[in-house]
């Protein structure tokens, strides 16, 4: 079978024996983009890599790169290209000491998530990040952010990597891959973590904040999880929500799990066809997973008596996780626990310190 991907080995020129190795998975996305002769934008061909970043000689790193042979823009992004990348990382896992992945910024937070729940045991850093710019463009924070990127994922302490998680960096923050949200669209900072530390910030030197690291598990042994269910949903709430609509999201055909996106700290309608329409949906094994539309705090249900219903109706509460870090984690639980009373039990607990 054809792979969907081409491996491109980049000679950075260094007499001496590498110091680590680090694989960049390529996957498509704005960081990936130059200008051709007639001024449009067209994907770039890593084999000139060092034509664009050359102080990428400056590194004493065996740097590979394994290009999407369809390159994808991120709003396409599908759980068929997370296999694609946690496929790679399972197949070189052994060979590399850290992984890059290069991807659009839309759906980026969604892919960390998805990949951070896929990888169990992952014990090396797998860096997600992109640009707001091209890396062909006079401004852009393409290089920067390739970088240190590749800085981050080749660093060890101890002979062990400082990093052993799903991350994302991006202008000049390290942010656990399922806490982060991208927030903007025209300003390089896209990214933040509303409800976790920062893990590292790069300025003159790269300050790690260790406390809030995963820390190394040394027994660990990665087990890729793959073919992730896709029967879920996201609800938000809104003021005006009708019965049809609700009605009609429970009602597809073969939904198996559902986010529903509430007001502050897990509030919701308290008419009672909203409940009832919830409820029936519990009944018929769809599992409702309440996460909040605010960008920091958390879900706490019974807190204020529109989210007591809620709880008392068997919706699960989400704490403090992202939208984007739900729907993945419940596609991965769906697909891995295999009774309501696990699935359940996954969902309320932190599985790669995705919530508290």
């Amino acid at each position: 079978m054809e792979k969907p991907y081409k491996l491109i080995h980049i000679d950075t020129a260094i007499p001496k024996a590498p110091e680590s190795a680090v694989m960049i998975i390529y996957t498509g996305g704005t960081l990936g983009m130059v200008y051709n002769e007639e001024q449009a934008l067209v994907p770039f061909d890593f084999q000139n890599i060092l034509d664009e970043v050359p102080s990428l000689r400056n590194f004493n790193l065996k740097i590979t790169v394994a290009s999407f042979n369809n390159l994808i823009d991120s709003s396409n992004v599908s759980p068929k290209h997370w296999d694609d990348i946690a496929g790679l990382v399972e197949d070189y896992y052994e060979e590399y000491d850290g992984f890059i992945v290069i991807h659009g910024t839309d759906t980026m937070a969604y892919t960390a998530s998805a990949i951070s729940f896929m990888l169990e045991g992952l014990n090396k850093p797998v860096i997600f990040t992109g640009a707001q710019l091209p890396i062909g463009a006079a401004r852009s924070d393409a290089r920067e952010n390739l970088i240190t990127a590749i800085e981050i994922a080749s660093q060890k302490l101890n002979h062990r990597p400082i990093v052993s998680e799903v991350c994302i960096y991006f202008d000049n923050l390290l942010l656990r891959g399922n806490r982060s949200k991208k927030v903007e669209s025209v300003q390089f900072d896209a990214f933040q973590s509303e409800n976790y530390p920062v893990l590292a910030e790069a300025g003159v030197i790269i300050e790690y904040n260790f406390s809030a690291l995963r820390a190394f598990q040394a027994e660990a042994e990665l087990k890729v999880r793959k073919n992730i269910q896709q029967e879920v949903a996201i609800l938000k709430v809104f003021p005006g929500i009708s019965q049809s609509l609700v009605e009609g999201i429970l009602s597809i055909k073969g939904l198996r799990g559902l986010v529903i996106e509430t007001y502050g700290s897990g509030n919701a309608p308290t008419e009672k066809w909203f409940i009832d329409c919830l409820q029936k949906a519990i009944e018929k094994d769809i599992l409702i997973l309440n996460v909040s539309q605010c960008m920091g705090g958390k879900v706490i249900q019974g807190r204020y008596q529109t989210s007591m219903d809620l709880q008392s109706i068997g919706v699960i509460s989400g704490s403090d996780i992202t939208t984007e870090a739900a729907i993945t984690k419940m596609m991965y639980v769906l697909s891995h626990a295999h009774t309501k009373e696990m699935q359940q039990s996954y969902l309320i607990k932190p599985l790669r310190g995705e919530m508290e």
